[in-house]
């Protein structure tokens, strides 16, 4: 298993995007700058984040301790409490506690910690009054007390209303109390104003450079992403600050069209979002080859391999990734290389790795996306692990295939494949043989509805071939997607006793027409079902076992004869022998079936005995 946590071990080769990210924070030289890492979910913004600060860290300014580290994840506050006043917290506390560490700077920096306690009460008292003059709704907890006071006030509060205002109050007087300190007569405008000034003097005095480390941007609602950027703007984007942005820029701008609402002016967003983004970059995009490594390195980081024999072999692979651009690759040929004694069960998962990548790179529900990727081997590793536990023996590679239809494919194909292997008695897809023999041979083929899509080509060429394999094992450990219903589920008892002795000795079929005489139509219909797909594995037709089965079916229950007719009809002329015609001859259903053989390309020797069939007949 692995986690779906950001990492700062490089799996992605992403190592020289990040410290090109750190080189242009360095080379600001105390002018601030804002840079957005951009990408959609789960592409790795959150671990881009944790290496541009492993790269930081290693350069000469933080191993001098002139580079202070905030990460601040905005979305961990949606909800609980205000974005902006929450940043300036953190911020905030964090000088603090570097100014208290390093003996210096400590007046300023209490100093701004308490303005931004009076900011949050001004928020919570001032700010709320300031919204009703300006005609806007209030907020907080000072918009609750007003509109309970007017309930009080317009006559129709009941008891629970005034313990509801009782309890607002004392919440209002107990978070003001908390926050305001006793300071000498301000405004916003000029707390506003000396909050920059006194962060600017204690970065100043403590000789840092502060670098904030924003991530989640892309998971909060418009307004707290609005917050917290008119926090960096307003607050913060000041002298020797830098900050660090993951988020989808698609997002941020819907958020900033949410924030100008019924203005249709996209050159203003764009600019909005320019002046907050000063230099954007995108977490790149997976290849094949890329897709590739991480599997590779997922399955390497699971196995039983030391932590050190791990990380180098992480090292040469992302050393590889960089000279892909040469024709070079990661492949399971490469990591053969990479380390004397792999073992036999990692070499197993590489061949699963090759056999997947580019379809996880194509596949539009997956599209090369690591979080997706990691997510699918997890499924993969939990369905292995219940085969093992049930003693289902259950191949891997069989396993990963299916699991990969099963997530990319149509649902409507994936049903229908499923119902195929319920209904065979084999558990086999046989339906899939020509279409993966002319995929893998490269032949042109037709698929109709719901099978006509590119990713299923692609899928049939992927090994092992399925149409040979007994699938049921593979249904039976994906039974939250598929479960396993086979035909025997539908029969009574003495049905499904039936339907079994039959299977096992067609040949005596004709002993159980009682028996089969005393089910309803329903139980025949399924065994007849049965009966004749195991007859679709026979290649010659003259008198097989089955067909005593299917005759005696039909005995019992006339209804289903012309259903053996279709289905002889269907059988390929070259399978027809001369011995089927007189054990079917005397059928009611038969004559018409006869009529098409002597018209086809059976053998001659068949169609003199549909003649000598007719004449016992007096159907000359």
């Amino acid at each position: 298993m692995w986690p779906d946590n950001e990492t700062e071990r490089d799996f992605l080769n992403f190592s020289g995007v990040a410290d090109t990210v750190a080189e242009i924070i360095v080379r600001a030289q105390g002018r601030p700058i804002s840079i957005g890492v951009s990408g959609a979910w789960g592409v790795g913004k959150s671990s881009m984040i944790k290496l541009i600060r492993s790269s930081l860290e290693n350069h000469t300014d933080a191993r001098s301790g002139n580079i202070i580290f905030v990460e601040f994840n905005a979305w961990l506050y949606q909800g609980y409490d205000d974005a902006r006043a929450a940043l300036l917290e953190v911020i905030a506390t964090k000088l603090k506690e570097e100014a208290e560490r390093r003996k210096t700077a400590l007046d300023k920096a209490g100093d701004l910690l308490k303005r931004v306690n009076w900011l949050r009460a001004a928020k919570l008292t001032a700010g709320s009054g300031l919204a009703l003059a300006l005609g806007l709704p209030p907020v907080g907890l000072f918009a609750d007390a007003l509109q309970l006071g007017g309930k009080l006030a317009g006559g129709d509060a009941d008891q629970g209303t005034i313990a509801e205002t009782e309890r607002v109050a004392g919440q209002v007087a107990e978070e003001a109390s908390g926050l305001l300190k006793p300071r000498p007569a301000s405004s916003p405008p000029r707390e506003i104003d000396a909050i920059r000034k006194c962060f600017v003097e204690t970065l100043n005095e403590l000789g840092v450079k502060l670098v904030v480390l924003i991530d989640d941007l892309d998971r909060c609602l418009p307004p707290t992403t609005i917050s917290t950027l008119e926090a960096i703007r307003l607050f913060l984007f000041l002298e020797n600050t830098a900050f660090v942005i993951a988020a989808d820029d698609t997002m941020i701008k819907h958020a900033v069209s949410r924030h100008f609402e019924g203005l249709n002016d996209q050159a203003l967003v764009t600019n909005y979002f320019d002046k907050l983004i000063q230099v954007p970059i995108r977490v790149p995009p997976l290849g094949t080859q890329e897709v590739r490594a991480y599997m590779l390195l997922l399955f390497v980081d699971n196995s039983t391999l030391p932590p050190a024999e791990k990380e180098a072999i992480r090292a040469k692979v992302c050393e590889q990734l960089a000279r892909t651009w040469r024709g070079e690759r990661v492949d399971r040929a490469f990591m053969k290389t990479t380390h004397n004694a792999l073992p036999v069960e990692l070499l197993s998962q590489f061949d699963t790795a090759e056999r997947l990548a580019p379809l996880m790179t194509t596949a539009s529900s997956i599209g090369g996306n690591p979080r997706l990727i990691k997510r699918f081997l997890n499924a993969l590793s939990i369905r292995m692990a219940i085969s093992r536990a049930h003693s289902v023996g259950v191949d891997e590679a069989v396993l990963a295939k299916m699991l990969l239809f099963e997530r990319c494919g149509s649902p409507a194909a994936y049903e229908a494949l499923t119902k195929a292997v319920n209904n065979n008695d084999q558990g086999k897809p046989a339906f899939l043989a020509p279409w993966e023999e002319a995929a893998i041979a490269g032949r042109s083929f037709e698929l109709e509805e719901p099978w006509e899509d590119p990713f299923i080509r692609e899928w049939l060429t992927v090994p092992p071939r399925l149409a040979e394999i007994d699938l049921r094992g593979v249904l039976y450990v994906s039974r939250e997607h598929a479960p396993v219903i086979t035909p025997e589920d539908r029969l009574s008892s003495d049905a499904a006793e039936v339907l079994t002795a039959i299977l096992e000795h067609p040949d005596m079929a004709a002993q159980m027409r009682d028996q089969l005489a005393r089910l309803p139509r329903t139980e025949t219909t399924i065994i007849m079902d049965r009966v004749l797909e195991r007859a679709r594995q026979v290649q010659e037709w003259g008198t097989p076992p089955i067909l005593n089965a299917a005759l005696a079916v039909a005995a019992a229950d006339p209804a289903l004869g012309p259903r053996i007719g279709a289905f002889l009809r269907e059988r390929p002329p070259a399978q027809i022998t001369p011995g089927i015609i007189p054990r079917i001859g005397d059928q009611p259903w038969a004559a018409g079936l006869l009529e098409a053989w002597s018209k086809s390309d059976v053998k001659p020797p068949v169609k003199n005995a549909i003649k000598r069939e007719g004449k016992k007949h007096g159907n000359v």
